[in-house]
């Protein structure tokens, strides 16, 4: 399960259709009607915000959008009751994470859109989110296959880079580069 930090603009069609079926489960896993998923750890900032089932609804809202926009048809039914001007916070760290993971996906799955996408050093949240200084989400599975992370990790450490955003930097250069 992904939910994206950023804007779902960036999303070729394969994830922007793969994060609306995974933000569907978790409405429902959020709601209490499933078992599956229950301890999911992207769903803790959901469970941690004052109204999850809100939240969720404005982050279906916001895909909806970027559908619409696309020509998609997206079954609008689907997405519950919102609040107005519902934020979370979601921290710069994270959401340069989740950029260079995304660019790492576009480089083999859309490499048009990874080119189109690699010269942007800010990407921009997802409405629902808030950016605010910060670490990279303690939810987040820095554990990649590839063993770029961990290298990163361990440069970051050995080179006593001073900030979390100095590590996301970092990192977003090996998925680029």
């Amino acid at each position: 399960m992904r939910l994206w930090s950023l804007h779902p603009k960036y999303l070729d069609s394969k994830g922007l259709v793969a994060v609306w079926r995974e933000a569907l489960l978790a409405q429902v896993v959020l709601r209490g009607q499933t078992r599956g998923y229950r301890h999911h750890p992207l769903l803790e900032r959901f469970r941690a915000h004052a109204a999850p089932l809100s939240a969720i609804h404005a982050y279906l809202a916001a895909l909806y959008a970027e559908a619409e926009t696309r020509g998609y048809s997206f079954d609008k039914t689907r997405i519950g009751p919102r609040r107005t001007r519902l934020l979370m916070p979601v921290s710069s760290a994270q959401l340069h994470e989740e950029w260079a993971h995304l660019l790492a996906k576009l480089r083999s799955r859309e490499p048009a859109l990874h080119r189109q996408w690699r010269p942007i050093t800010a990407p921009q949240a997802q409405p629902l989110f808030r950016v605010r200084h910060g670490n990279i989400a303690p939810w987040e599975r820095l554990t990649k296959s590839s063993g770029r992370l961990d290298a990163a990790r361990m440069r970051h450490a050995s080179k006593g880079l001073a900030s979390t955003s100095a590590f996301a930097r970092c990192v977003l250069r090996l998925y680029v580069s």
